[in-house]
């Protein structure tokens, strides 16, 4: 969803542009008190402020970005740019967040996976000594033998997870 903050004439006109040409539903906020209210109470993918408001309102402003969340704040000028700036300016605004939210996926993925192939393999390597440990009880040896393939299929999941280097395909807006 993206929220369209203008006092511009045209501001359905906008958010339709702006919903043609991203598919995303577009809620329009009349000025930033009111942005800020519909931020504290909606998740928003980005947020396009007239920036005729950021400068005249100085204190909202302030209090408005403090409540964008994860949202992407873009700043335009409605009272010159056109339609098709506009959507350009949005689309490659969203297509940057959504880049760096696969590289802070994968890298959060990388981490993740790092961290549980160590566990993974001092599990593997315990079993396996304790499996070799002589007079073991049949019922002990099972058990433990159970505990080391359910690991190698961890690892197994784990690796066909394939957390690589390769980005994502991204989704077009």
């Amino acid at each position: 969803m993206i929220l369209l903050v203008t006092t511009s004439e045209r501001a359905s006109e906008c958010a339709k542009a702006l919903n043609e040409a991203t598919g995303e539903g577009v809620a329009v906020a009349e000025g930033l008190p009111r942005a800020t209210a519909l931020l504290r109470a909606e998740d928003y993918r980005a947020v396009v402020v007239d920036q005729y408001l950021l400068e005249s309102e100085p204190h909202e402003t302030q209090t408005m970005l403090e409540h964008l969340g994860t949202a992407i704040l873009v700043q335009v000028n409605l009272a010159i740019s056109g339609m098709d700036r506009l959507v350009r300016e949005v689309r490659a605004a969203v297509q940057r967040r959504q880049r760096e939210e696969v590289r802070t996926r994968q890298a959060a993925l990388a981490h993740l996976h790092s961290e549980l192939n160590g566990t993974i393999t001092a599990l593997l390597l315990s079993s396996e000594l304790a499996l070799g440990t002589p007079d073991l009880r049949p019922a002990t040896a099972e058990k433990l033998q159970s505990i080391h393939e359910l690991v190698k299929k961890l690892r197994q999941q784990l690796e066909r997870a394939g957390v690589t280097g390769e980005p994502e395909p991204l989704v077009r807006v």
